[in-house]
């Protein structure tokens, strides 16, 4: 068994972000990738009106899900359950989907399509520049405020600009109508709120909750591990 980790919105080095759930799951002798994603100008081109979008977000995960026939599962964090659908389509090897407060899309449908009418307040856009980001200054009460100091102002240190297009781009194709699909709620997520979160579950085979903020792998990585782990 095999664990793909797929980064949210607005960051970057997604290894980092994965790093104590990877950890727990390496004492438990599962090994795990955590792409790259070129929207979020982790690739050889910055994010902005002509940056890299969805679908080059798309093939790196797809590159990373490639070669060999060891059992995948994937995991993804909020925009990275965008990318994981259409990523996981069609690859046989991904046997169990895991979202955490997360989208989980049908075909056609983009994160504009489950945005509110009014931006929230922990985002800034810029139209102008073509990149949105989350605004530093409310990171850690919005998503990291059940999580280590330490960690948070690494997890800061990370915050990235991304391409503003993505929010727009749909989704061409939704693995998880095809392959076992679980929904992790974050009952304590400021960022996402629960009863959001609980609307997608509803799209999934299997829903657990957790008390936690945006990042239960921060904040609670051997929950994460254990359930990850559970699936193989």
């Amino acid at each position: 068994m095999r664990v793909v980790f797929v980064h949210g919105a607005c960051v970057r080095d997604g290894s980092w972000w994965w790093h104590l759930a990877a950890a727990a799951l390496r004492e438990r002798g599962i090994g795990s990738v955590a792409p790259a994603l070129p929207s979020c100008g982790e690739g050889d081109r910055p994010a902005g009106p002509h940056g890299p979008g969805l679908p080059e977000d798309v093939a790196a995960v797809r590159a990373a899900l490639a070669g060999g026939d060891e059992p995948i599962v994937v995991v993804a964090h909020s925009y990275g359950g965008i990318v994981a659908s259409e990523a996981a389509a069609g690859v046989g090897a991904v046997r169990h989907l895991v979202y955490v407060s997360s989208y989980l899309p049908e075909p056609g449908e983009s994160l504009s399509t489950f945005g509110a009418e009014v931006p929230p307040p922990f985002l800034d856009f810029d139209p102008d520049g073509g990149t949105f980001g989350a605004r530093p200054e409310l990171f850690a009460e919005t998503f990291a405020q059940d999580c280590p100091p330490g960690i948070v102002r690494e997890a800061a240190d990370r915050l990235a600009r991304q391409t503003l297009a993505v929010t727009g781009q749909p989704v061409r194709a939704a693995a998880w109508h095809d392959v076992p699909t679980t929904y992790l709620v974050c009952a304590e997520d400021r960022g996402t709120p629960a009863a959001a979160q609980r609307a997608f579950s509803r799209r999934a085979d299997t829903a657990v909750e957790v008390a936690s903020g945006h990042h239960p792998f921060l904040s609670r990585p051997q929950t994460v591990a254990e359930l990850v782990a559970g699936l193989g």
